[in-house]
């Protein structure tokens, strides 16, 4: 017989019995969930590896002091109380998620200040990676567990407090045990699962987050001025770069190429042997190349953020800093090219998919984009076309063209774009044409659903995608370039922790390759590895380094540890030499580390126009302005969407 039928054949007086049974089962779950769900909001992690059962087997203080609180309070006030805590737990719970995805995508936490434009580009990377109804759904789910978790932890406060109110004796001396327990696990520190029993971990978070917005605006009032320095700031034209007069220059950022690519057990057997046969290829072909690495400001992801420390010599990892060196006038490397008028400047930008205004910042003559390269084939998920689509557009459109003065082009390649699938292959470059061919291999492809959601199959196809890209890069030079071709390319940042580790460095490779031997005779005294691939012990920069090293080695004279290097120098420019700025105040993450291993240290300098660097490889670098408060962070307009 149902219960429900049972129930109903009850005599009256048990039915009553029955119900007040119920009643109390119900208040006693109600009171235990709503209790839960306020020791989880106080005791969540804010990283994924460390949400275990562990993990909340402490005593919060934050829990202690508020039931105090509340039983001290009469009944309206304890009641508005109650339900003001539950909103900001709520809204911790919110950051703490957020603080979950981001260390899990970006390897830092999220920033309150600078970080929610961020939420659209992660709507944007997930309709293009899953499909528009699957990022549909994730946005409006996302949506309604942040109401659910407000209104769910004000309801659970509130409970707790009436709980306590009817029962306050008990409860007072449940508080006084409690707080008693936690002075004494605080004072010979007891420890479960490697914390302290006695926690104020959310205590720590909202400090720690009041500090890192106090940093946040503080660092961009302080880069302001460090932006305003600039050695080569006032160096005219005919003095800069006149040991590349004559020769096609192609910067090439290849999106995710990160040192894990080459030195991770599961990726690098693959990447490793492509740079080496490449290298090969060149040398077959008469081109010599040098590689080393560079430390990223970003990681991850906010590839913009590498793309402009390395340009302008600044370290910009976030985006206050970008939109204040974007805006001013400090010369990018690019930019330098122009200056000089013996350059035509072009920039190659599949990922750019509106108006770009940072243009004029970079120095470029003409940008094509997204929306003019002629590509007509499938998206390959976030990337809007093929690398070797992209190379032979460039060919067609600029580098195989005649023009009455040389080419430098800045050029980036998205193919290696997260999620990783489907990866193009290489095909014919004469079978390219519009980029039509690709609809069958995309669709041959795999799902960027299985792929993404599969920690191993991931980092595969991240390597997959790395090698077609090399692929593509130096197959082009090798069929397109001649004698005056100059190629510098580097990675813009490492992959996310998914793939490269939750310990990984910000490490990327850089390689410059040419056809003449005195374009790299230039740089010998740098220490870089012969050939493409950087060895364990190359010296590792930070990026914001390259650009003042570029410019002294191929400036007047014969380069780096050249007889000239210190004879000529650029020509004062009247601006005071960068100065060392305070030390950063922010998390520690996100200070320039001290190995290569973990998050390398700067280890080149910033140069004094009163005693220019001749020999770059000697100096050690200042440490840059105020660190921001957080990493990287949200995209420029128009810039490539990338979360």
């Amino acid at each position: 017989m149902p219960p429900f039928t049972r129930f109903r054949q009850l005599p009256v007086r048990d039915k009553a019995k029955a119900r007040r049974v119920a009643a109390r089962a119900v208040a006693w779950g109600t009171t235990a969930v709503s209790a839960a769900l306020v020791l989880g909001a106080l005791l969540l992690p804010n990283r994924l590896a460390l949400v275990t059962p562990g993990a909340f087997a402490h005593i919060p203080v934050e829990a202690v002091v508020g039931a105090a609180v509340l039983l001290m309070l009469p009944r309206t006030p304890r009641r508005v109380a109650a339900v003001l805590a539950g909103v900001f737990l709520g809204l911790l719970t919110v950051l703490n998620l957020l603080d979950i995805g981001f260390n899990e995508f970006l390897g830092r936490g999220f920033n309150v200040v600078l970080d929610w434009i961020l939420l659209d580009d992660a709507q944007s990377y997930l309709e293009d990676s899953l499909g528009s109804a699957t990022a549909t759904a994730a946005a409006i789910g996302a949506g309604v567990l942040v109401l659910v978790l407000l209104a769910l932890m004000a309801l659970a406060c509130l409970r707790l407090g009436e709980v306590m109110a009817r029962n306050s004796a008990v409860a007072t001396r449940s508080v006084l045990v409690l707080g008693t327990a936690w002075v004494v696990c605080a004072t010979f520190g007891v420890r479960v699962a490697g914390l302290p029993v006695a926690s104020r971990s959310t205590t720590e978070r909202v400090e720690d987050r009041v500090q890192r917005v106090k940093a946040t605006l503080r660092d961009e009032r302080e880069f302001a001025k460090v932006a305003a320095v600039d050695t080569f700031g006032d160096t005219p034209g005919d003095r800069l770069l006149t040991g590349l007069r004559g020769k096609d220059v192609i910067f090439t950022f290849i999106e995710s190429y990160g040192r894990s690519a080459i030195e991770d057990p599961l990726i690098a057997p693959g990447v490793d042997a492509l740079l080496d046969e490449k290298t090969k290829e060149l040398r077959a072909a008469g081109y010599s190349a040098k590689s080393g690495w560079l430390t990223s400001a970003t990681y991850g992801g906010s590839s913009w953020l590498g793309h402009s420390t390395f340009l302008s010599g600044l370290w910009i990892d976030n985006q206050n800093r970008y939109r204040t060196v974007t805006a001013g006038d400090h010369l990018s490397l690019t930019r330098a090219f122009q200056r000089t008028g013996a350059w035509r400047t072009v920039g190659i930008m599949p990922g750019v998919t509106k108006n770009w205004p940072e243009a004029r910042f970079y120095g470029l003559d003409h940008v094509y984009d997204s929306r003019n390269l002629g590509y007509q084939g499938p998206k390959f998920s976030w990337s809007t076309m093929p690398d070797q689509y992209a190379l032979t557009a460039f060919e067609r459109l600029e580098h195989g063209r005649r023009h009455d003065k040389p080419l430098m082009s800045e050029i980036i390649l998205t193919s290696s774009h997260q999620p990783w699938a489907p990866v193009p292959r290489m095909i014919g470059w004469d079978e390219v044409g519009d980029g039509s061919v690709y609809d069958g291999i995309k669709k041959a492809g795999k799902d960027p659903k299985d792929v993404f959601t599969d920690s191993t199959q991931v980092r595969t196809e991240y390597g997959k995608s790395i090698q077609y890209s090399l692929t593509s890069l130096i197959d082009y030079v090798v069929r397109y370039g001649d004698k005056n071709t100059v190629l510098v390319f580097l990675g813009d940042h490492q992959p996310l922790a998914r793939v490269s580790g939750d310990h990984a460095s910000r490490d990327v490779p850089v390689a410059i390759v040419a056809h003449d031997p005195a374009v790299l005779k230039r740089i010998s005294g740098w220490g870089w590895q012969d050939g493409l691939r950087p060895g364990r012990d190359t010296p590792v920069w930070r990026m914001d380094t390259f650009r003042d090293r570029f410019l002294t080695a191929y400036g007047p004279g014969e380069g780096a540890g050249g007889p000239y290097a210190e004879k000529c120098p650029p020509k004062p420019t009247g601006k005071p030499a960068a100065k060392t700025p305070p030390k950063p105040a922010a998390e520690p993450a996100a200070k320039t580390p001290p190995k290569p291993a973990a998050e390398p240290a700067a280890k080149t300098a910033t140069k004094s126009p009163s005693k220019p660097a001749a020999k770059p490889t000697t100096k050690t670098p200042p440490k840059l302005a105020a660190k921001s408060s957080s990493e990287p962070v949200p995209k420029p307009a128009g810039a490539a969407r990338q979360p």
